[in-house]
């Protein structure tokens, strides 16, 4: 078990032996605060791109859904007719090989996981690189009719100016003990949501989730819908398929997960009458095929962001690979859980507004509000 597994654990049970770590914490708390004014005051410089910039983002380490928020807010815009281009860091990609522009052919290992999945799902313009300036300036430079950029996880970049802050909260994860890094898993103080725009990521189809949108109308609020497991592989060889997987009740599967909040995932599959025998793995979490290959009793199911990797992977087969009942029966046994984001009609309303306040005009209001 890696140390990132570890602390993720030890943040997830509250673990006492944390507060040892809290005079790091407080050294964390103050080099963040100093930097934060140094930008604030100009003593270091920010970038202002030529057209609007949004951030989504979030002050917590761990998944909080930010990338399925994201591809709803592309697939958003680009049915209302607005041209929109997506940034990232690129983690897990090539840094020599940055900035990159992200297409149908981009590999995980080139670009990073998050990036092809974006991609993948939205066909939307987009760039990698650690340096945001440099990501705008590629896009621009390939896209120059663009009206948005969207800034995936740039919340504590604050080298790069925006007109709109979009800040993600996991409520059902919530802060754990409130603390800072390394004792707890927060990156920036809880008062950084003071006056900010922020958007609950609820528990889907909960009692307390309905409650909280009656008892506050202003909510922004957000949930992953899971859709149908999917085959995550389909070779041109014909190979045996597992029979009834997707629907049978109390299938035991295991869970293969290199997400920032693998937990997540879990219960989701818990909720849908799967057995689950959970595997995680520290997020961004480089698999192999032999790795998975342990995995032979049950059927495999893992997320779409770690499906990217492995697809990359599987497309690398050699013919002796490609022939051997092992790594047919794998493929044979490999899933993947899609998820979609669906957003409360509050976000969409307030997004419009922030987009009116910007000059950007929509071509129509076609799919503004949540599916019924």
């Amino acid at each position: 078990m890696s140390i990132e597994t570890i602390i993720t654990n030890a943040w997830q049970r509250k673990a006492a032996w944390l507060w040892l770590l809290l005079p790091i914490s407080w050294l964390y708390g103050l080099i963040t605060l100093l930097r934060r004014h140094a930008y604030k005051v100009g003593l270091l410089s920010s970038y202002r791109a030529p057209i609007p910039v949004m951030v989504i983002g979030n002050i917590s380490v761990g998944g909080s859904g930010k990338t399925p928020l994201i591809i709803a807010l592309v697939n958003h815009l680009q049915k209302r007719g607005i041209k929109v281009g997506v940034i990232s860091r690129g983690y897990g990609g090539d840094t020599s090989q940055m900035p990159a522009l992200v297409n149908a052919t981009s590999l995980p290992n080139v670009v990073g996981d998050e990036p092809c999945l974006i991609v993948h799902m939205t066909s939307v313009a987009m760039a990698v690189c650690p340096n945001r300036q440099q990501a705008i300036t590629a896009l621009l430079d390939a896209e120059p009719d663009l009206q948005l950029i969207i800034a995936d996880d740039g919340l504590q970049h604050y080298a790069l100016k925006r007109d709109i802050e979009w800040i993600v909260v996991d409520a059902v994860r919530g802060f754990g003990n409130e603390q800072l890094l390394p004792t707890g898993f927060l990156r920036e103080p809880m008062s950084r949501l003071e006056g900010a725009h922020v958007i609950y990521h609820e528990k889907p189809n909960t009692d307390s989730a309905k409650s909280s949108e009656a008892q506050n109308s202003e909510r922004l609020t957000m949930r992953l819908q899971a859709d149908e497991l999917q085959h995550l592989w389909s070779p041109q060889s014909p190979i045996k398929q597992i029979d009834n997987v997707v629907s049978a009740s109390n299938s035991r599967v295991h869970a293969v997960s290199g997400i920032g909040y693998p937990q997540r995932f879990f219960d989701t599959l818990e909720s849908l009458g799967f057995d689950v025998i959970g595997h995680p793995y520290p997020d961004h979490y480089d698999f192999s095929l032999a790795e998975l290959l342990q995995y032979s009793d049950y059927p495999i199911v893992v997320t779409s962001k770690d499906a990217v990797k492995i697809k990359a992977l599987l497309s690398d087969y050699t013919a002796e690979q490609a022939s051997s009942d092992e790594y047919a029966q794998l493929v044979s046994r490999l899933w993947v859980l899609p998820v979609t984001a669906v957003l409360s009609d509050n976000c969409y309303d307030h997004l419009n507004q922030q987009l009116k306040a910007l000059g950007i005009e929509a071509d129509s209001d076609v799919g503004t509000k949540t599916p019924s």
